[in-house]
């Protein structure tokens, strides 16, 4: 497992930005494909991206889509996601979380990252 440390959260006004880190120890970090999460009060945590191991590829989910980037840099053992345009709909606790590149579930699927960090807060005002 890795263990990853989220950081970046906060207070912006619908219109804003903001970008998340997701800093990971470990030396398998590489082999590490990473998603951010999210979980608003009283729903269930929700897929919002993914990032590949080598970062080639990425996926978001159709309600970020051309608003949040995710990127890395494995030299710095860092995952980002950058929001841009937020909406009072994105607030939540967002999670990175890592996952073996040997799971079975797919990309999307929570069972399948093995290693979460402890969260941080983004709140958009209206």
């Amino acid at each position: 497992q890795v263990q990853l440390v989220e950081s970046g959260g906060g207070l912006v006004q619908t219109g804003g930005s903001l970008r998340l880190s997701c800093a990971a120890s470990g030396r398998t970090f590489s082999n590490y494909d990473v998603g951010w999460f999210r979980q608003a009060p009283g729903k269930e945590r929700e897929f919002v991206a993914v990032i590949a191991w080598s970062g080639r590829n990425s996926y978001n989910t159709d309600s970020v889509k051309g608003r949040f980037i995710i990127s890395r840099d494995n030299a710095r053992n860092r995952v980002y996601l950058q929001m841009n345009s937020l909406e009072p709909e994105d607030t939540a606790i967002y999670y990175c979380a890592g996952r073996s590149r040997s799971s079975i579930y797919g990309v999307q699927d929570i069972r399948s990252y093995d290693s979460w960090g402890q969260g941080t807060q983004v709140t958009v005002s209206s």
